[in-house]
């Protein structure tokens, strides 16, 4: 935990800069590698273990993202991140037969490729849909990723003291349903009182609960189809970056799914 707290206090204010201060462009550009680095750790779990082929499919990527700035705000953007959204319930049932997949061929790789880009695209472009958003759009981002942070804090900690019945044994032995309580609770939180501050005081106060439930539930399917990953390739985390913490994918896992939804929730209530 030392290690785990210090790695954080490290890392949390440039990226706190970096989301408040940034401009937009700038914004897009370093998420982007961050991004891309969290999927080169995907592509390794996925089975990919040729470095150059790694290295094309991180070129393919990035050529992607920025084809998709040229086309912003256009009607893809919203089309994509609410598939980007969707893929997170189709999800579920890979983690509801969560041995599906698990063998090391070929076709099993693709399919988690595949699932990478529809995990990783999508998280980029509702990140910067929100960050390039008026008003506030710097600070809303801010609050979505406040809001996984603060679940994934109470998680911890609500499973620590009440942690009994497993959510997902197979998967994840260390995540319980007292975690997940935890983890609504804080990230309910968190976002009424960021609400509060950004001038949301009408009905569609209510409307950000539920936004925050619906994110805080699509952060915790995608810890659990990170630590899916992890399983099938046999491995603790995803990589060694972040003392404390593994991987960037380990860091980036619960955004990638709580993003897109994140995103829609605001755009539904017209923030």
């Amino acid at each position: 935990m030392p290690q785990r707290l210090l790695t954080a206090l490290l890392i949390a204010p440039l990226v706190v800069l970096l989301i408040l201060f940034a401009p937009t462009w700038l914004f897009a550009l370093a998420i982007a590698g961050i991004f891309l680095s969290g999927l080169w750790e995907w592509s390794r779990l996925a089975g990919m273990r040729n470095h150059p082929r790694r290295a094309l499919l991180l070129a393919g990527a990035a050529a992607l993202f920025a084809v998709l700035w040229i086309e912003r705000g256009t009607p893809l953007w919203p089309v994509l991140i609410a598939a980007g959204a969707l893929w997170w319930l189709i999800a579920c049932c890979w983690l509801y037969r969560f041995a599906f997949a698990a063998a090391p061929t070929p076709e099993n790789r693709n399919l988690k490729l595949v699932a990478g880009a529809l995990a990783i695209v999508p998280a980029w472009m509702a990140a910067v849909a929100v960050h390039g958003s008026s008003p506030h759009g710097h600070a809303w981002t801010f609050l979505a990723l406040a809001v996984v942070w603060a679940a994934d804090s109470g998680a911890y900690y609500s499973g620590r003291r009440f942690g009994r019945r497993k959510l997902a044994p197979a998967i994840s032995p260390g995540k319980t349903w007292a975690g997940v309580y935890g983890a609504f609770v804080a990230g309910a939180v968190v976002m009424l009182a960021g609400g509060w501050l950004l001038g949301v005081r009408d009905i569609r106060l209510a409307g950000l609960l539920l936004v925050a439930v619906c994110t805080v539930a699509a952060s915790i399917v995608g810890d659990l189809f990170e630590s899916l990953l992890k399983r099938h390739a046999q491995v603790k985390d995803s990589g060694t970056l972040f003392p404390g913490h593994g991987g960037m994918l380990d860091r980036l896992d619960s955004i990638f799914a709580a993003m897109p939804v994140f995103a829609l929730g605001k755009w539904l209530l017209s923030l």
